[in-house]
């Protein structure tokens, strides 16, 4: 029974309970060694020494050639060695449907490589489980596809090319029918099993471009992702997943750098994003399928990083219905990016998000707000479940221009957003310092904010007071 009433809690569910659930106390000054544990339990995978080059496979590097199959018989001959690395050498190889890796297998894209997928959807099936904005269905598979793999790999300096433009294309010149976003939402909500939920023959959702789902002990190294219909890397369910010196350089809509979904242990380190939406997006589910998943994204940690996208620099959700916990971000430069945080959820979402950490990020050009928390994003059914929002502490932050806001918070009465600390702020200039409803416990040290520095305990905003234009 006390298991049963802790997991609901943790979810958000229900509304009562939820606001029950015992709140921490005033964040500690410094809990950074949290961060040092986390970085301690991740260990990249190790590979025997064996390379099984796709040319010796059948396999033409002439952009031509579909070298699919040859890609596929040099997986299955490192399988069956044991494992070790499938190479593709310089060149151009173009690959008309998925690659699916296998155990104990480091798929390396050679600098002067590139792999380009072929645009036609019905050269990805069969449907495999995947997940769509929270929601897990059968379509499409991802470019790259790894199911409940031990030990996996994408390494190498060579380019991954998603090839969305060909498949925009032949949807806009075809009678293809793409599926709707809304009819599989409503489906997670009703609960439809999963193996209804089918999105293939003649309806088809973006796939993401590379996908490990139930994976452990992932790697992704060196590669440059470009060009994805959907979010770019998108781990799914995975535990002990490194992403470093990646490059993502993809401006499509949706176009998410990196998103941990439902994962665990996650280091995202010396990357550069050049996205159409997020940099990176920490997601966990999407409402009553989140729930019933319960699986939270915890011990995630991003350094080191460039970032320059359409969206947010850091976003967590705002599909994070499983919740999210033990986030820690350090030493990063932000571009042109509309937030430099952007922490949302809407008023069906339950879950929790907490423990989140950052410090010294400095910023050139913010379009809306550097700091932004929102918990009514749009897009809810009748706000049953409120989500909850807590214990944060941002510092040690640096921004030219935050665009519209420096600093916006805004909770709702059922659960305001809890125990936020910023430290040690300064932004040379906002249309307006703050926006701020519905929080408790809000400390500012040393933020300074249009040359003034800012109290301590900062008032709500009045209810007269006219909001700046900031999409949503």
């Amino acid at each position: 029974m006390k298991a049963r009433l802790l997991r609901r809690l943790w979810l958000g569910l229900p509304l009562l309970a939820l606001a029950a659930a015992p709140l921490p106390a005033a964040p500690p000054a410094d809990d950074w060694s949290e961060m040092d544990a986390i970085l301690r339990r991740i260990e990249p995978p190790s590979f025997p020494k064996h390379d099984f080059v796709v040319s010796d496979f059948g396999a033409v590097g002439d952009g031509k050639t579909d070298c699919r199959a040859a890609i596929a018989r040099a997986i299955e001959a490192c399988v069956r060695a044991g494992g070790g690395r499938v190479v593709l050498p310089a060149g151009t190889f173009f690959c008309d449907g998925p690659v699916r890796l296998k155990s104990n297998v480091d798929f390396h894209v050679s600098a002067g490589a590139t792999l380009t997928f072929g645009a036609d959807p019905a050269h990805y099936l069969p449907a495999v489980l995947t997940r769509y904005e929270g929601t897990l269905y059968y379509g499409h598979s991802p470019r790259i596809y790894a199911k409940d793999a031990v030990n996996v790999a994408i390494t190498g300096g060579g380019i991954i090319d998603g090839n969305a433009r060909g498949t925009f294309a032949l949807f806009k010149d075809s009678k293809q029918t793409k599926g709707s976003p809304a009819e599989l939402r409503k489906m997670g909500a009703e609960g439809v099993p999963v193996d209804q939920r089918v999105f293939a023959g003649g309806r088809w959702l973006r796939p993401s471009t590379i996908q490990p789902f139930g994976c452990t002990n992932v790697l992704i190294e060196g590669v440059t992702v470009r060009d994805s219909t959907f979010w770019c890397v998108h781990p799914v369910f995975c535990r002990n997943v490194t992403v470093r010196h990646v490059t993502v350089d993809s401006m499509n809509p949706n176009n998410d750098g990196c998103d941990p979904d439902s994962c665990a242990d996650v280091l995202i380190e010396n990357c550069d994003f050049h996205t159409g939406d997020d940099s990176i997006a920490i997601k966990s589910g999407r409402d009553e399928d989140g729930w019933k998943a319960g699986r939270p994204s915890e011990n995630i940690v991003i350094r080191h990083c460039t970032m320059r996208s359409r969206w947010s620099a850091l976003c967590i959700g705002s599909e994070m219905s499983g919740g999210v916990r033990n986030v820690f971000m350090e030493d990063c430069h932000l571009g042109a990016v509309a937030s430099a945080f952007y922490f949302k959820g809407n008023l069906d979402r339950g879950g929790v998000v907490e423990h989140v950490r950052a410090r010294r990020i400095d910023a050139d050009k913010i379009r809306e707000a550097f700091v932004r928390f929102e918990t009514n994003y749009h897009g809810y059914r009748g706000g049953n479940h409120p989500p909850s929002f807590r214990d944060f502490v941002l510092e040690d932050l640096t921004c030219k221009d935050a665009g519209a806001y420096g600093v916006y918070l805004e909770g709702v009465a059922a659960a305001p957003i809890r125990d936020v600390v910023i430290r040690r702020l300064s932004i040379g200039t906002a249309k307006a310092p703050l926006w701020l409803r519905q929080m408790e416990n809000l400390r500012f040290e040393n933020v300074k904010i249009n040359g003034t520095l800012l109290p301590e305990t900062p008032p709500s905003t009045p209810d007269d007071e006219k909001k700046l234009h900031i999409s949503s």
